[in-house]
């Protein structure tokens, strides 16, 4: 008989900087989803991996002086050594710089274009750039990118599109009839929604941003990032190549683990596609919560995150596993705090688990020299607790099944706290004084070695360094960790082996203290790093007082408000010409990325019209018309120049890669 399969995936990760506790959370929880499964006899492939083309990377690469491939294999490395920290058991590492992963999307975008699911067209819309994400004007938020909150720049090239909006009534149906595949439920009742306000084709190419996998027919195009990114749930299995085969026997996926933020490529685009390419659809889909932090999303480019690393050396890899399984809510948003993390830490792990695995050993070393065994001596209490404890496994089970994990945590915590009180209604230290109830004294510590050791089996899959550790002081063997010994009474006797404390409880008071004196001390250095800098920088770029021809003279002061109202874009020179009715104007035709526009500028004494046609240059488009030459041109805009010291004229132009109509921070 076929060993039962379970393929588990995370979404793959954007290099652009060092991942924060945010991506640890869905990571941790895949890892446990996929431990558990292991745990239950399943065949699992667990796939995790990074998205690593786009124009942040691009941009993040060019100003750290580096090829963006040297930028990306720096934080990869980073992620790496993060998931090992983390003892986080991925099988496969996929990225999306692998030439087979590049191979097999350069496949999946020829056939989808020639069968007619991708066509050319040209992109009108508004782009967020650290988001990496077109939105239509309904879409935005207040002018803004809906996703982050920043500004958008307009958008407009040529590009290819899928159409996925021809799929819109397959999905539906699919939903319907697969009312599993999108979880949680108020999740899939905002996709429904979005696809019945009408479905849009999604562009799947750029010209203006190189780092990416060429287009094959077209390599003046390249893939943006959703053919690129989603494509590798498959790729990493080996359809579309030769480096891996997997696929027949793997897909389709039983769980892609994402964020809520990406949901709506998950379940919309990345099944159209699958469709089109006539094969099956994943299994289920999670979107979960975002971990906030002071009331909002912790995100890098925000700058609100946390650094698991440092969490982890502080307080302990499984310490922070369990936090973060136990204290978010699966599928909606949680917030994270010191304090709460401390907390759960203390009461929990700390008091709950430690102090149980403690005393238990310490006492049977004390009354029984360290080893016990069933006697047969039942007290009142007994069959409580072996009914908690026997209907813990089958109702994690259940719960892991619903991808109800903080409720699987519990049901095991439910368990260590009935031992716990099971410790207070016996009273073996009583019993101890007794020597006719020492047969009771044995069975009832023999009861709280079985509630441990079965709790260690299922604790297995959360807490990977926990659970060995109290396997040795039960003085279990490695094997014993299994599912095959979950039942009470599988084992016979238990010789013990007193160990250093699992959880050291922390000083709560003390540790606030020292966190915020840290975070104090970390700030202050940051304050200060960036003072030092930009004085620095205003230095070097300042020349010497007696030196400078710089005319210092200031117009009257402006508030932020009324300065905004000024808008900078990038525009393309597409003709220029000398004026017979002035010397020292310029006519120049530029295109802002919508129309075309004149712009005469008096700078014909610097310039020449060849020096300018084809340029990308910064402009003011929103000022007012003014009539020049007696009315004969109207200009309809102004350049950006500046006085050099010699008395000559500046031009700061923009490089290929440069949007036409790009906003100008």
């Amino acid at each position: 008989m076929d060993q039962k399969k379970f393929y588990i995936t995370t979404p793959i990760y954007y290099p652009s900087d060092k991942l924060h506790i945010g991506h640890t959370y869905c990571t941790v929880a895949t890892d446990a989803m996929a431990r558990y499964k292991r745990l239950q006899g399943y065949n699992v492939k667990f796939l995790t991996g990074t998205d690593e083309h786009g124009q942040k990377i691009q941009d993040k690469a060019a100003d750290a002086g580096v090829t963006p491939k040297e930028y990306v294999d720096r934080i990869v490395a980073t992620v790496k050594d993060l998931w090992k920290l983390l003892d986080v058991s991925y099988d496969r590492f996929i990225r999306t710089t692998d030439d087979y992963h590049v191979e097999t999307c350069q496949k999946i975008f020829t056939q989808l274009y020639e069968q007619g699911d991708i066509y050319k067209g040209e992109y009108i819309g508004h782009y967020c750039k650290p988001c990496e994400s077109f939105w239509t004007d309904s879409q935005l938020v207040d002018g803004k990118c809906p996703d982050c909150g920043r500004e958008v720049y307009d958008a407009h090239e040529e590009a290819y599109f899928f159409k996925t909006g021809k799929y819109a009534d397959r999905l539906l149906k699919y939903y319907e009839e697969n009312p599993q595949f999108i979880q949680p439920e108020s999740r899939k009742n905002e996709m429904i929604a979005f696809i019945k306000q009408g479905l849009q084709d999604t562009c799947v190419s750029r010209t203006s941003v190189k780092w990416g996998i060429p287009v094959p027919f077209d390599p003046k195009h390249t893939m943006y990032v959703w053919v690129d990114a989603l494509s590798n749930y498959i790729s990493a299995l080996g359809y579309g190549n030769e480096t891996y085969h997997d696929y027949n026997k793997f897909w389709p996926a039983d769980l892609h683990m994402v964020g809520k933020e990406i949901l709506r490529f998950h379940t919309i685009l990345w099944p159209a596609m699958l469709m089109a390419l006539d094969l099956p659809l994943p299994k289920r889909v999670f979107g979960h919560g975002w971990l906030l932090m002071n009331g909002g999303k912790m995100s890098k480019s925000v700058g609100n995150v946390v650094d698991p690393v440092v969490l982890c050396d502080r307080y302990g890899v499984d310490a922070i596993r369990y936090f973060l399984l136990r204290e978010i809510p699966f599928g909606n948003d949680g917030m994270f705090t010191n304090e709460a993390l401390i907390n759960r830490i203390n009461s929990d792990l700390a008091n709950d688990l430690g102090n149980l695995l403690s005393r238990t050993v310490a006492m049977c070393e004390k009354y029984f020299g360290g080893t016990v065994a069933p006697t047969g001596a039942a007290t009142e209490f007994d069959e409580d607790l072996k009914a908690v404890v026997s209907a813990m496994p089958a109702q994690v089970a259940k719960d892991m099944d619903e991808l109800l994990i903080p409720q699987a945590l519990q049901e095991i915590f439910k368990a260590i706290q009935r031992a716990n009180k099971y410790i207070d209604e016996t009273a073996p230290w009583a019993l101890a004084k007794d020597e006719s109830k020492k047969e009771q004294l044995q069975q009832v510590l023999y009861n709280l070695c079985e509630s441990l050791r079965m709790a260690a089996i299922l604790l297995n899959a959360y807490l990977p360094n926990t659970a060995p550790k109290m396997a040795a002081q039960l003085g279990l063997a490695e094997g014993e960790l299994s599912f095959e010994e979950l039942s009470w009474g599988k084992r016979t006797s238990y010789t013990v082996h007193k160990g250093e404390a699992l959880f050291p409880r922390i000083d709560v008071a003390k540790e606030i203290a020292h966190l915020k004196e840290e975070d104090e001390k970390r700030k202050a250095a940051a304050e200060a790093a960036n003072k030092a800098k930009a004085e620095a920088e205003k230095a070097a770029a300042a020349p010497a007082a007696e030196e400078s021809t710089v005319d210092f003279t200031h117009e009257e002061e402006i508030d932020f408000d009324t300065f905004c109202k000024v808008e900078l874009r990038v525009a393309e020179v597409r003709a220029c010409e000398n004026l017979k009715e002035s010397k020292k104007l310029l006519h120049l035709t530029v295109f802002d990325g919508e129309r075309e526009r004149c712009i005469l500028s008096g700078i014909a004494k610097w310039f020449k019209p060849e020096d300018l046609i084809g340029k990308k240059i910064g402009i003011v488009c929103n000022l007012a018309p003014r009539p020049m030459l007696k009315g004969k041109y109207v200009s309809e805009g102004m350049i950006f120049a500046a006085d050099t010291a010699d008395g000559g004229c500046s031009i700061p132009f923009y490089s290929d890669d440069t949007p036409v109509g790009a906003r100008i921070h």
